[in-house]
């Protein structure tokens, strides 16, 4: 008998933690949404209007182009290292 009493007070204790992380889930849920809830609904928003009003584009267009070539140039070679100058020398 003393292991029945133990289980059912086990599921006992289940059931009611259950319930509280089910109470505690849904007060949160009403704390997020409090304002939709509970909210008043103001509809007499104050609107700004703003007008911009943009100048007229002109209808005389430009377009100048000019094609700017450029000469080649040979790249500058840096100067040579005297290993370089050593490996000249060699005639392999």
């Amino acid at each position: 008998m003393a292991d029945k009493k133990g289980f059912f007070s086990e599921i006992k204790n289940q059931i009611i933690t259950t319930i509280g992380v089910i109470i505690t889930a849904a007060g949160g849920l009403v704390v997020t949404n409090m304002e939709a809830l509970f909210g008043v609904a103001d509809s007499d928003q104050p609107m700004m209007e703003q007008t911009i009003n943009l100048p007229e584009a002109s209808k005389d267009t430009i377009v100048i182009t000019k094609k700017i070539e450029v000469a080649p140039t040979k790249p500058i070679e840096p100067p040579k290292t005297e290993t370089e100058k050593r490996k000249e020398d060699f005639d392999w």
